[in-house]
């Protein structure tokens, strides 16, 4: 499966108030493994920007004044997008604008018309009810290290989210054997840290068991037979 991390910042909170978006980040997962294969971009959005988003994004007017419209991206951002599985923390608000700005284009499908969506605020609410599941208080849950993380961004926002995804649908994520005693932590299910392994690493090494081993394996498998009727090694499925 193909899917693509999301997140957008914008210059407010309504896209039916005038509101654009002014920054893009995706990142490519194929098979839950990121693939390095990234969308970026800034766009100016031919208006001010909030004070109070940019006191969320830091992103000023003045740093997106020389930044592409978005119909210069769009069919670009299409591109990257079409096919996939969207991963977007609070998807309204994004597919929100997403659709308002390619609507402004014409010529281009809603977003939900060629994407599957997943949101994982939902998905987060539902695993964790009653308690807050915004992405800082879940890299806290994860162990995840976004201390990297002053403002928001974009790209920044959409790599911190893919690992959070990864470590929130992935079931178990450690056997729990190291602090018995640490009841916080296995409610939280919580890690001490990603440890990404290169995909260019040597392939696992396979021992198999010697000629010995093999004959001391059925040797204890026929004193089971012997003692219990058929063991469970020997049933065909």
């Amino acid at each position: 499966m193909r899917q693509v991390v999301l997140d957008t910042e914008t210059t407010g909170i309504d896209p039916k108030q005038g509101h654009r978006i002014i920054e893009i980040g995706c990142v490519e997962m194929i098979g839950r493994k990121l693939t390095k294969r990234h969308f970026h971009v800034y766009i100016n959005p031919d208006r001010e920007v909030e004070e109070e988003a940019f006191r969320v994004h830091g992103i000023s007017n003045e740093f997106l004044a020389d930044k592409p419209r978005f119909h210069e991206i769009a069919q670009e951002f299409f591109d990257f997008i079409k096919g996939a599985e969207l991963i977007i923390h609070n998807a309204p608000f994004d597919i929100g604008f997403m659709d308002h700005e390619f609507a402004r284009i014409g010529g281009y499908p809603k977003t939900a018309e060629v994407c599957g969506v997943f949101d994982s605020l939902v998905y987060a609410r539902k695993k964790h009810p009653g308690q807050k599941n915004n992405l800082d208080i879940l890299c806290r849950r994860y162990g995840i290290d976004n201390s990297h993380r002053e403002l928001h961004g974009a790209l920044l926002d959409s790599e911190i989210l893919a690992d959070v995804y990864l470590l929130m649908t992935g079931g178990q994520t450690s056997l729990g054997l190291a602090n018995n005693s640490d009841s916080d932590s296995k409610e939280e299910g919580g890690v001490e840290e990603i440890r990404r392994l290169s995909q260019n690493r040597p392939a696992l090494k396979v021992i198999r068991a010697s000629e010995d081993e093999l004959k001391v394996h059925e040797e204890r498998l026929d004193l089971i037979d012997k003692k219990s009727g058929q063991s469970l090694w020997r049933i065909k499925h």
